[in-house]
């Protein structure tokens, strides 16, 4: 591992000024959990490591009614999974938190974390989509809410320009009764990637798919969603929801599977978590 000059800021301000002097020769510290792999693989090799996790702001997690749910960007999987208020209010999110890495991991990672890093395979990227949650960023030129579709831009890229932080994620409020799945397809039960991921959240007349590992950026299922709006879910239309959710990805074949493979779980995956979120069973 190169050397490196290692910086914590204790505020945001200091942190955008240190990015925006550095440039491309730094790197930030949250959890580390990829950035610490891919410094000893030789992938990356920042000169300056910026370590945001002694900023008090960015380690909150707030709810109310109105706005909904805030997570800082500093604020780790395992403290979401374990928040009383992401529980019962959010429990998707909670169940994918719950898939990314050990336990161990996610003691470090965070869910800013998770969407920077901008893997396919992303678990909590999925959820996200179908929460319909907003990014929080701060840079130079000052704040901008960024909606999660719009934050993935390629394979390990995302829209962050020289200087701007993630802050805090917000996911708005969902009023009435709503279900929601996150169903995750790995070569093993614990501690892998997704082969294929798939999120559906269901409110009343309204399904919500996203899909993740199948695409170079995780994909709301949008075309599939119109599909399903105000029918009754019978087979027939779980199929056609199925052939329809693979028009919308481009499936590749990796060491973790086969592009046909994928396409295939795609199907199987679409069906289930739109069963169980509908409070069906899997036939």
């Amino acid at each position: 591992m190169k050397e490196f000059e290692y910086l914590k800021p204790d505020s945001i301000k200091k942190t955008i000024s240190i990015l925006s002097q550095f440039g491309e020769k730094a790197q930030i510290l949250n959890g580390g959990t990829d950035l610490i792999v891919e410094m000893r693989d030789k992938i990356i090799q920042p000169e300056y490591l910026v370590d945001i996790k002694a900023i008090p702001q960015l380690n909150r997690i707030t709810y109310n009614k109105q706005d909904g749910l805030n997570i800082g960007a500093t604020v780790t999987l395992n403290e979401i999974s374990n928040s009383k208020v992401v529980q019962t209010h959010y429990p998707i999110l909670v169940k994918a938190c719950k898939t990314v890495g050990s336990y161990q991991v996610r003691n470090r990672a965070t869910l800013a974390g998770n969407i920077c890093n901008a893997s396919p395979a992303a678990d909590t990227a999925p959820p996200l989509l179908v929460l319909e949650a907003k990014v929080n960023i701060i840079g130079p030129t000052g704040e901008k809410i960024v909606p999660i579709n719009q934050f993935f831009t390629g394979v390990k890229k995302n829209i962050l320009k020289k200087g701007e932080i993630v802050t805090s994620i917000t996911i708005p409020p969902i009023k009435g009764k709503w279900v929601g799945v996150y169903l995750k397809q790995g070569r093993k039960k614990e501690v892998d990637l997704a082969t294929v991921g798939v999120a559906v959240v269901c409110i009343r007349d309204e399904v919500r798919i996203a899909l993740g590992a199948v695409a170079p950026v995780p994909v709301r299922a949008f075309k599939t969603e119109e599909l399903l709006k105000g029918k009754t879910i019978d087979e027939s239309l779980l199929e056609k929801a199925g052939r329809s959710a693979l028009t919308e990805v481009s499936p590749i074949s990796d060491v973790r599977s086969s592009q046909e493979y994928r396409e295939e779980i795609i199907k199987v995956l679409v069906r289930r978590a739109i069963l169980q979120a509908k409070g069906g069973h899997i036939l």
